[in-house]
């Protein structure tokens, strides 16, 4: 299957089914992990939370807990509970359920600020992305190292600015960061919902990356275990998924068998787009 075509299931997953004003039910792609992608399922609730406001307003924060893994050979519901509409303000919360069990609680919060005070994080130098190799380029001689993510759904095209996980770990580095650059492998429709939408999908990759680089560990070498406990996304600016974004993360602390990532987007012109955090379970076991 084509990149382009990996687009368009992801197109056709945010498209999710209105069976009532404050239920959706959505889909699974094609090619899926064990348990439903988290980004998928992060992506697919923000969509049924923002096509149930009352006034479009931009979102400003989405905040998820996981608390059981979905089964990709089951639709998902998504049942809306409206806490907020006002012109300027909303809030939403939204149960992931699948055969009566809830999945996923999400919160989401809308705001149209206006104009105000203006300040953010400088982005790093980095290479261009025209300079710096696809990831399948990277992936290539590694195929048995990390098969899942050579056979994963890819509607994002990713160009790692360093080197990832599995090559730093074969050159037997460290690496405190990952600094990615992103884009639609697709044309995106102009609709605001859905850009967003991709950089919620997005922001659940790479992100817990710099826990295991830290301590020179990859994924496919190294016996790791790791899941996603929670996830926020803080908007700051209006996203072009259609264009390529970079998304720069670190983990600024590891314990109790627990690790942090946190990083941000960053358009070409280095204004900030958005904050991540996410917090997930990560044991290794030497």
């Amino acid at each position: 299957m084509s990149r382009h075509a990996d687009f368009q299931e992801l197109l056709a997953i945010l498209d999710l089914d209105l069976v009532d004003e404050n239920t959706f039910v959505g889909r699974h792609p094609s090619k899926n992990p064990v348990r439903t992608f988290g980004g998928q399922m992060m992506a697919q609730a923000f969509v049924a939370a923002s096509r149930s406001l009352k006034y479009p307003t931009p979102p400003s924060a989405l905040s998820v807990h996981f608390i059981a893994g979905g089964d990709p050979e089951q639709d998902l519901e998504f049942h809306v509970v409206r806490l907020r509409d006002e012109r300027r303000f909303a809030n939403r919360r939204v149960d992931v359920m699948q055969n009566g069990q809830l999945l996923t609680t999400a919160l989401v919060s809308y705001l149209a600020g206006g104009k105000g005070l203006e300040h953010g994080i400088e982005p790093p130098q980095i290479d261009d992305p025209e300079a710096v190799l696809p990831i399948d380029e990277l992936l290539r001689g590694y195929e048995e190292v990390v098969p899942h993510f050579v056979s994963a759904l890819r509607p994002i095209e990713w160009r790692y600015t360093n080197d990832p996980a599995w090559v730093m770990r074969d050159k037997g580095g460290r690496l405190g960061h990952n600094r990615v650059w992103m884009t639609a492998q697709g044309a995106m429709p102009d609709d605001p919902v859905l850009h967003a939408a991709a950089l919620v999908y997005s922001s659940d990759t790479t992100v817990l990356d710099s826990i295991i680089t830290t301590h020179g560990l990859s994924w496919g070498y190294d016996r790791i275990f790791a899941v996603t406990t929670n996830h926020t996304v803080w908007f700051h600016r209006p996203i072009r998924f259609d264009d390529w974004v970079l998304y720069s993360t670190t983990s600024p602390v590891a314990a109790d068998s627990r690790g942090l990532g946190s990083g941000h987007f960053f358009d070409r012109s280095g204004q900030p787009l958005a904050t991540v955090v996410q917090e997930g379970i990560v044991k290794h076991f030497p």
